[in-house]
């Protein structure tokens, strides 16, 4: 008889510096195992993405429950918004909204991703014929250069297009912390699903390299620093646009960030 993994022992939280703590699934592959970022705020917290859903987030993880929270779906593939539908009001960017109201299997990747090949164990009661995110509120739409005000933090949203139309990185300007999703991270970059675009990933990565980040915590994998960051994007590019190819210049980075 398999070993099956029950709600108790499925999510791990990691406390990193400045207040930020990871939340994840273990028992998930790196590749398929999404970062959920908790960020503690004077006023209110902030939880950035939330997982499968399979078992219940406010329940097994009480640091999302203990003060208000802003919720809010960096995108709306099944990996990052299984649990949104237990926080009232989220935030989405508005090219989709309708994904996260109405989070049907062929649009959040579900139907070719959320199966059990996925686990390194299977959590109890998993069975991939019936899973399906459940739908959530959109209380507010999310554009590129709005704020989250967390009270003595604040974050400003970054449209991120190219891994899907509606990503959103949060950037806190006065620390450098760079919540990127699924746009840039330390692993394989995805640019083929089948609302992707690629000409719109480069146009966002050309536009997120000068951003002044100290560090960044992605959708997956391990958070990175500045040095890596760069690297990562230029070698996007490369492979994008062949060896010997030089960045575009004269692009404004976000809000008018500074380069380092």
């Amino acid at each position: 008889m398999e070993h099956r993994i029950d709600a108790a022992h499925w999510y791990e939280t990691i406390r990193l510096a400045d207040d930020v703590t990871l939340i994840h699934e273990p028992w998930i592959k790196p590749f398929y195992r999404c970062n959920m970022w908790h960020v503690r705020g004077r006023d209110r917290d902030l939880l950035f993405d939330s997982g499968l859903g399979h078992f219940s987030l406010r329940v097994h993880v009480p640091l999302v429950s203990e003060r208000a929270l802003t919720c809010i779906a960096s995108h709306t593939h099944f990996d990052h918004i299984g649990s949104h539908h237990e926080f009232p009001g989220c935030a989405v960017h508005p090219a989709e909204a309708h994904i996260l109201a109405e989070p049907r299997n062929d649009w959040t990747l579900a139907d070719r991703y959320a199966t059990d090949e996925m686990f390194d164990a299977l959590p109890v009661g998993w069975d991939q014929t019936r899973y399906q995110v459940k739908p959530a509120s959109a209380g507010r739409l999310l554009d590129d250069g709005d704020s989250v005000d967390l009270g003595d933090r604040h974050f400003e949203a970054i449209h991120t297009p190219g891994h899907s139309p509606g990503g959103i990185g949060l950037f806190e300007r006065s620390t450098g912390i760079f919540l990127s999703s699924d746009i840039i991270y330390d692993g394989p970059l995805i640019d083929d699903v089948y609302h992707s675009n690629g000409a719109d990933y480069e146009a966002t990565l050309e536009r997120l390299r000068p951003l002044a980040v100290s560090v960044v915590h992605g959708g997956h994998f391990p958070s990175f620093g500045p040095v890596r960051y760069r690297q990562l994007i230029d070698d996007y590019l490369r492979g994008r646009r062949g060896a010997g190819c030089h960045l575009a210049t004269g692009l404004q980075p976000p809000g008018g960030a500074s380069l380092e």
